[in-house]
C-alpha cells in the first residue's frame, strides 16, 4: 500500500495470527523495515510487486528488534546481495538470552548475516537521511528510525496506536520503555508507523496518542 511518494506500508491485519507491519522506502537505495515471519514472506513479496516494485530492488533490510515476528524473515534475503542492519546490542541479546524466545514459541533461530550495525545518529542511505534512535525497553537493543524529510517515525514495538510494547519478555525493561517513549514524543512527527496495528497520521493525532499512552499505561510500567 502506497502511503505517499517513496513510502509503502504493508500492515498485518489477520487477527488470528501474529506478524509485524513491514515498511518499504523506495529510492536510489530501497530500504525494507522489519520483514516479519518467514512463512509470510511470499505474501509480502507479492504485495510489493503489486505496488510496482521488485523485491530484488531491496538494498537494505533494517530490523528494529530481533523478536521472531520481526526478524525471522531475514532468511529470505540470505541468497541476495542485501545488507541487513540492526543494533549491536540487539545481536548480543539475540545470541544470548533472546534466542530463548524462539525456543519458547517453538521456532528455530534462522540463519542471518549482518551487513552493518546501526547506532544512534544520522544514517545516510543513498540520497535519503534518517536518524537512528536507541529505544530500549521492549528489547534491550530496540531501534526507532526517524525520517526527518517526511517527519515519519518507525517505532517497532515501542509505541502503537493506543498501546505500547510489552516488557515481560526476557530483558524487557519498563523504566527504559517509558524513557524511550518520552524521547520519541519529543520528535516532530506527522506519520507514526508502528510495528503492529494502525498507522497514526497527523501531528495532533500523534500527540493525542502519546498522551493516551501516558494516561493509560505509565501507571502499570
Amino acid at each position: 500500500m502506497k502511503l505517499e511518494k517513496d513510502l509503502y506500508a504493508y500492515l498485518w491485519q489477520n487477527p488470528y495470527e501474529n506478524n509485524c507491519n513491514t515498511y518499504l522506502i523506495h529510492g536510489d537505495k530501497t530500504v525494507l523495515i522489519d520483514p516479519g515471519h518467514s512463512r509470510h514472506m511470499e505474501r509480502l513479496f507479492h504485495q510489493i510487486e503489486e505496488d510496482g516494485i521488485s523485491p530484488e530492488e531491496v538494498d537494505v533490510v533494517i530490523v528494529t528488534h530481533s523478536h521472531p515476528d520481526h526478524f525471522e524473515g531475514l532468511e529470505a534475503f540470505l541468497d541476495k546481495s542485501v545488507k541487513v542492519a540492526m543494533s549491536r546490542e540487539e545481536e548480543r541479546y539475540l545470541l544470548e538470552r533472546g534466542k530463548l524466545l524462539f525456543e519458547m514459541m517453538r521456532q528455530y533461530l534462522p540463519k542471518f548475516r549482518i551487513g552493518f550495525y546501526l547506532k544512534e545518529g544520522e544514517l545516510h542511505l543513498g540520497e535519503k537521511i534518517f536518524n537512528v534512535y536507541q529505544t530500549p525497553g521492549h528489547s534491550p537493543g530496540s531501534l526507532s528510525i526517524y525520517w526527518p524529510e517526511r517527519k515519519a517515525l518507525f517505532t517497532g514495538d515501542v509505541i502503537f496506536y493506543g498501546g505500547i510494547g510489552r516488557t515481560d519478555f526476557v530483558e524487557g525493561n519498563s523504566k527504559l520503555l517509558m524513557e524511550s517513549i518520552e524521547r520519541m514524543a519529543d520528535l516532530d512527527t506527522e506519520i507514526l508507523l508502528p510495528g503492529h496495528g494502525e498507522i497514526v497520521m497527523g501531528k495532533e493525532m500523534i500527540l493525542q496518542n502519546f498522551e493516551f499512552i501516558r494516561q493509560n499505561f505509565y501507571a502499570y510500567l
